[in-house]
């Protein structure tokens, strides 16, 4: 089998089982009093940071997925593109995680392949990705025979076709499936070239308060087309296409309400004048 290796291991998250458990274990215990409404959650959308810094949200909003029946495949939709890029999948293999190797549905891979103009990345030949990597321990260690579908899905009306299409031919080939979307938000601060609002408290709280909240809210309101034209106005998504194609999948799976699990940035753990914002959401 071809197996695409971990490339973030032991920076981003920690390359060994037992301390990604030991991590997994703690993120767990800082969610267990999160009050959500429902008990069939069908995807959500997750930040992609390191583990020190959002590793927490991303883990509970997967966990609030194993609420109801466990998926056979979760569809994880990531990486870092802009509208003209192409959409990429891996469609065969599998993908390592410190728990084990995470296989890739071949076959619904290779009906999305029939369907729409991907590149298709292998174990040997990819972009190193953050976006859907760091997600996999999660997901490996919550759903241990759950198999996975990697997908790049830049901003573009194609990729929301994308995600409808996927739960249209889950329910054609009889999978269950859930969908996650990866994305950070603001990136604020002189890294990141972006410091219309100065800096120091003022800065953070316009980030929180003004530019991350209008994209929160537009993905609460579940409208895929208003998260691209957000994001690509405001610059308050890095990956909205992975964040608007789980939504109009989730949209097609059937849900109608999406829930806020978490919001924070690494302002919080770390005070600087470049700092990222983080949201966690669920939908049912």
């Amino acid at each position: 089998m071809d197996v695409r290796k971990a490339d973030f291991a032991g920076s981003w998250y920690p390359a060994e089982s037992k301390a990604c458990e030991r991590e997994i274990q703690k993120f767990l215990g800082e969610g267990k009093h999160t009050a959500l409404l429902g008990s069939e959650f069908v995807g959500g959308i997750v930040p992609h940071a390191g583990w020190y810094y959002s590793g927490s949200i991303a883990c509970n909003v997967i966990h609030t997925l194993s609420r109801g029946e466990a998926p056979e495949v979760i569809m994880v939709f990531g990486m870092h593109l802009h509208p003209n890029s192409d959409l990429y999948i891996m469609a065969d293999g599998a993908w390592e995680t410190p728990f084990g190797a995470i296989e890739i549905h071949r076959e619904l891979a290779e009906r999305l392949l029939e369907r729409f103009d991907f590149q298709v990345e292998t174990g040997r030949h990819h972009h190193p990705d953050n976006t859907i990597e760091l997600q996999l321990p999660f997901i490996k260690y919550l759903f241990p025979d759950v198999k996975i579908v990697p997908i790049g899905a830049p901003p573009t009306a194609t990729s929301l076709e994308v995600g409808r299409t996927v739960a249209e031919i889950a329910s054609e080939l009889g999978l269950r499936i859930k969908v996650i979307g990866s994305t950070d938000l603001t990136h604020y601060g002189s890294n990141y070239g972006f410091t219309s609002h100065g800096d120091g408290p003022s800065a953070v709280d316009w980030v929180k308060n003004s530019n991350d909240s209008r994209i929160i809210e537009t993905m609460l309101a579940m409208d895929p087309v208003k998260v691209i034209d957000e994001a690509l106005t405001n610059q308050n998504a890095c990956c909205a296409g992975a964040a608007a194609t789980a939504i109009a999948a989730a949209g097609r799976l059937g849900a109608q309400r999406a829930q806020t699990v978490v919001y924070a940035t690494s302002y919080d753990k770390r005070p600087a004048d470049s700092f990222v914002g983080y949201v966690g959401i669920v939908f049912d």
